[in-house]
């Protein structure tokens, strides 16, 4: 207003100065258009800088006008500072969204009305096999080329979910995914996809327990039911009622065994992790596998026993005292089964180990054979429940093929380490390792504890590398 005033005043005294310099009423109008032209021209300066501003896009800095311009350019001003931090604020919540997206376990990608790729996170792209950044709006059908989900995906019908291979998948380790889509917006589609690897697996297991929990079970059950078929209806000898008595008895402890370790396994899944307050003297652990693994031998090889090797183990663990913090009763079914097996598997007069070594503070207790040994290719699936080598030889020695599951299980719920290492023709060698905070020793010296521990696992080895004949080398 106060440029406005100025300008007025400057048009009278044009105006006055017209007509004193004229002095007609010709000069006054002379006067006015020339006043009127300059106001004109001034205001049509302070516009065109207004415009290129808005025009620029760039908010600051503001032109400084007065007057009317100036209200309008603040106003402006005002309104695009305004649109600028909701902008900001609306990019900041889709960053959020974004990232919150990425870090989903699942798989997203949207798909627009011809079916390409507009955006995918980091999941999707390890599930189907993008480049996140160079397959941006290349058509989907272009690179999953699995014939069920181009089937899938040009159905229209996307109420059921599809369980597809994964491309990166192979032979020995197949990888699942279960992919589903969604419509939504003006004919855009969203793609979820979700590993489902694990319980692909899970389901395989559970029809392979069934049947085979219903194979071994059908087993000794037609045996026990053609002998009481037979027992009822012929008119057997005396020793041959004996006979078929004894061949009962021995299906019917097959089954209670098998029932048992069921058993086991299912309380091992079901229970909480064995605390560590409760501790275990370790030899009277070892002795009593001993004691097990001695009736064990004399029942399989009564004429030709095994020869057990138990004397350093036992000298180590009484002299040290050592004690595993855990589940009694777990930890006996780990050694035991370890050591039975051991036995079952190893020819009479073959040599059954165990030895004990210290691992930075943890305790390694193996369990060694000089067996027929086991096949490399059979080494990573030997602790998958009702896995056997050769089922016939299983079965004859009365295994169940749950004893190396359970071992699995212990161990774990322990926080060990199961390690399995095997040479055809040389023997086996199974070794369970013991963390730190479940091993506990109390009858040496701090000073000369390293020194006494060095030279009992001299001893150890030296009488271990005798008694097996060299198998530690063959099989490391």
């Amino acid at each position: 207003m106060f440029v406005q005033l100025l300008l007025s005043l400057a048009m009278l005294v044009a105006v006055a100065t017209g007509g004193w310099l004229v002095a007609d009423a010709v000069g006054a109008l002379v006067a006015v258009l020339v006043a009127a032209a300059g106001w004109m021209a001034f205001d049509h300066g302070r516009a065109a800088r207004a415009i290129h501003w808005l025009r620029s896009g760039a908010i600051e800095p503001m032109p400084q006008f007065l007057g009317v311009w100036g209200e309008v350019v603040y106003r402006a001003h005002q309104q695009l500072r305004s649109r600028a931090r909701d902008l900001a604020a609306s990019d900041a919540r889709l960053q959020e969204f974004l990232a919150a997206i990425q870090a989903s376990p699942n798989g997203v990608v949207l798909l627009d009305q011809l079916g390409r790729i507009e955006w995918c996170n980091r999941t999707s792209a390890e599930h189907f096999g993008f480049d996140a950044r160079r397959d941006l709006l290349q058509l989907i059908g272009n690179l999953v080329r699995d014939p069920a989900f181009v089937a899938y995906f040009q159905s229209g019908n996307y109420d059921r979910e599809l369980v597809m291979t994964r491309p990166s998948s192979s032979a020995s380790q197949p990888m699942k995914v279960a992919v589903q889509l969604h419509p939504y917006g003006q004919g855009r589609r969203l793609l979820l996809s979700r590993d489902v690897t694990a319980i692909d697996q899970a389901e395989t297991m559970r029809r392979d327990f069934v049947a085979n929990v219903s194979h071994e079970i059908r087993t000794p059950l037609t045996v026990l039911a053609g002998f009481v078929e037979a027992l009822q209806t012929l008119a057997l000898e005396p020793h041959e009622q004996t006979r078929y008595l004894g061949l009962m008895a021995s299906q019917a402890t097959r089954m209670q065994t098998l029932v048992s370790d069921l058993l086991t396994l299912s309380k091992l899944d079901g229970s909480p992790p064995p605390g560590r307050t409760d501790w275990v003297a370790l030899s009277d652990l070892l002795a009593t596998c001993l004691q097990e693994a001695k009736a064990l031998s004399g029942m399989l090889c009564a004429d030709l026993p095994h020869r057990l090797i138990f004397a350093e183990a036992l000298s180590l663990a009484e002299k040290q005292h050592l004690e595993l913090a855990g589940s009694r009763a777990e930890l006996h079914s780990a050694l035991s089964n370890l050591i039975n097996n051991a036995v079952r598997y190893t020819p009479g007069g073959g040599q059954v180990g165990v030895t004990l070594h210290w691992l930075d503070g943890r305790l390694s207790i193996a369990v060694h054979d000089s067996g027929p040994g086991i096949e490399a290719e059979h080494l990573p699936r030997l602790t998958e429940r009702f896995y056997r080598v050769d089922r016939s030889r299983s079965r004859e020695t009365g295994g169940t093929g749950l004893g190396l599951a359970i071992v699995k299980h212990v161990v774990q719920r322990h926080g060990g380490e199961l390690q399995l290492s095997s040479q055809v023709g040389t023997g086996s060698r199974f070794v369970v390792v013991m963390p730190a905070e479940r091993v506990r020793r109390s009858d040496v010296a701090e000073r000369g504890l390293q020194s006494a521990h060095r030279s009992e696992a001299v001893a150890a080895d030296t009488s271990d590398q005798r008694s097996d004949q060299g198998f530690d080398q063959a099989v490391k």
